[in-house]
């Protein structure tokens, strides 16, 4: 395989039901059953995708305190998934959603690090911050961590976790030759770290792992979000899947990078993506049209319109024209448990309103024009060329793909799609590196015995 071309990056999203699921198809199989979760991990590593990705849920959604009905499902322990599907891959690696608000440093550092020993090096977290009520009502830390400190809170966690790691050298364990037994150093996983948010020291009991510390993943749209996820992420996952915003974004965070004394290339850029297939583009358009219609019903576009409008819109005919009247941002939420990605509510709302006057929109049809995130639609050789294309004028790094059948759907991309990227040279015709940081092209992280500090 040619290494002359950029390489595309590929994860596979299992997010749990929501309206991007077609949990009503006759061959939907169960969001929680261990089977789905095994199924779509080998599908990927199959394919020879870099990693495996599962979404997190510390509460169940709820729109003026009803559960939304998709929720009831449930969503299982993101380590306890994770750490069994270690046993039913070789390279795919394993990235997990887990929240650093409601999370010690200490645990979240002892869990990672066994996950990368268990899988031999193919450990990621996926680093996210809450601050709202909603869900701290489930933790101790319920409603009093103020909004402002939550990107406090999560770069010190992310310091202090990588504080732990580091505890341990590479040296550390050494071997007797008389016993055969590994002995560990006298300071082996001594650590400290204080600052506004913890004040913890002692020894850490997971000796550093395969990789030197699990690959870091992270979101951020803001400014704030932006700078963190530059200055500390792996990978950062893009809200964009259209060019040219997708390749603004790129820039603006591999500039960032830069300015935090990083090479460009030690940070990823993925957006997540869905595909639909088919024989002719045509009958691929003509699918993923039936499959939108369906997935975004008049109930889900209305629910979709009031997380950013913050009123009960169930009074307006989803075929009707978009809300005239403003958002009101400071009554109480109405959709409770939801990511809000949408940074101001007037220009979001004004922006829907102008497009759906300029393309002559019904409510319904503005919410399925500009809620989604770049379907992949065409042939197998078109949804190839449209991948490679994005990668190639750096839209991104790659792409977390997501099926709208779960647990078959990504058979498909690996049995059709799969093979005409390895033949474009862009996808490894097998895996070469032994973790997933050697897969994603990352350097290997300096360990560093300055534990101490915010």
């Amino acid at each position: 395989m040619s290494t002359s071309r950029k390489q595309v990056i590929l994860g596979a999203y299992l997010g749990g039901v929501n309206h991007h699921t077609a949990w009503w198809h006759p061959d939907a199989g169960s969001q929680i059953d261990f089977g789905t979760f095994e199924h779509t991990a080998r599908t990927a590593e199959r394919g020879r995708f870099d990693f495996f990705f599962l979404a997190e849920g510390l509460a169940l959604r709820e729109r003026a305190g009803e559960i939304f009905d998709q929720d009831i499902i449930g969503r299982p322990d993101t380590f306890t998934v994770l750490a069994s599907l270690a046993a039913v891959t070789d390279h795919l690696g394993l990235a997990g959603t887990v929240n650093a608000t409601f999370n010690e440093p200490y645990e979240l550092a002892r869990r990672f690090a066994s996950l990368d020993h268990l899988s031999g090096g193919r450990a990621a977290w996926n680093v996210v911050t809450s601050f709202d009520a909603f869900t701290g009502r489930n933790f101790r830390r319920g409603g009093f961590l103020d909004p402002a400190d939550r990107y406090v809170r999560a770069e010190q966690t992310l310091n202090a976790v990588r504080a732990l790691w580091d505890s341990w050298d590479d040296e550390d364990l050494v071997a007797d030759q008389e016993s055969g037994r590994f002995l560990g150093r006298p300071d082996a996983g001594a650590f400290a770290f204080r600052g506004s948010q913890f004040d913890i020291s002692g020894r850490f009991t997971v000796p550093r792992s395969p990789q030197g510390r699990p690959v870091i993943l992270q979101a951020g749209v803001s400014p704030q979000g932006r700078d963190f996820a530059a200055a500390n992420a792996d990978a950062i996952f893009s809200p964009y899947g259209t060019l040219p915003e997708a390749a603004e974004f790129y820039r603006d965070i591999k500039a960032r990078a830069v300015a935090a004394g990083r090479a460009a290339d030690d940070i990823k850029i993925l957006p997540s993506a869905s595909f639909v297939l088919g024989d002719t583009d045509s009958e691929a358009i003509e699918k993923y049209h039936a499959l939108r219609d369906e997935q975004v019903t008049g109930q889900t576009a209305l629910i979709l319109l009031e997380q950013i409008w913050n009123r009960d819109l169930s009074g307006y005919d989803p075929d009707g024209p978009v809300p005239a009247v403003d958002p009101d941002p400071d009554a109480p939420p109405i959709i409770q448990g939801r990511a809000f990605v949408h940074q101001d509510r007037f220009a979001t709302a004004a922006r829907l309103r102008e497009v759906a006057e300029a393309k002559k929109l019904s409510l319904r049809e503005v919410v399925i024009d500009q809620f989604e995130r770049g379907p992949l639609v065409g042939t197998p050789a078109r949804v190839a060329e449209l991948i490679d294309d994005f990668v190639r004028n750096d839209g991104s790094d790659g792409f977390i793909l997501g099926s709208h059948l779960v647990p078959w759907g990504l058979d498909e991309f690996v049995d059709r799609v799969v093979p005409l990227l390895q033949d474009r040279g862009v996808l490894r015709a097998d895996y070469t590196g032994t973790t997933l940081r050697d897969n994603l092209a990352l350097p290997a992280p300096q360990p560093s015995r300055a534990v101490t500090g915010a």
